[in-house]
């Protein structure tokens, strides 16, 4: 798999591609909030990598293993959206920050419990609310550490 950083671009050029059917640097560089130059960059070492072609002066688009890694990484953004909203982490914002700084920690190619979880709270919310609403048993909070950790 790639890169944190490869990761963040295949993502972003398969929601650029879905959205417009296409890709290009300046839309890089305007959805990463990155300068043209560094996404050119990038563009450049994941055409060395495989995952996309890239002419200069003409563009690029996704290799068949990078459209494929692209929709995995898509994916699992979505999923642990959906996730840490189903657990009410917070508002939309908060939630995008959580995700944005767990993501590269879940690797795409195991993410069926994951999304299976998801559906199953989905679908059954009564269950996640009841859980919230339940006290944490007296045994587990007397094993939990106190104070601030070491």
């Amino acid at each position: 798999m790639s890169t944190p950083g490869q990761e963040d671009y295949l993502e972003a050029i398969w929601v650029l591609t879905e959205q417009k059917g296409y890709a290009r640097v300046t839309d890089l560089s305007e959805v990463l909030a990155i300068s043209p130059a560094s996404a050119s960059k990038m563009v450049r070492r994941l055409h060395e990598a495989g995952l996309l072609t890239y002419e200069r002066y003409r563009g690029f688009s996704f290799t068949g293993e990078g459209k494929k890694q692209g929709r995995l990484l898509y994916l699992r953004h979505r999923i642990l959206v959906r996730l840490l909203t189903q657990l009410e982490m917070g508002s939309e914002a908060d939630v995008l920050k959580i995700v944005e700084g767990i993501e590269h920690h879940f690797d795409v190619t195991r993410l069926d419990q994951l999304e299976r979880l998801v559906l199953y709270i989905e679908r059954h919310p009564g269950w996640w609310r009841k859980f919230l609403d339940s006290p944490m048993p007296a045994d587990e909070q007397e094993r939990r550490p106190q104070g601030p950790p070491p």
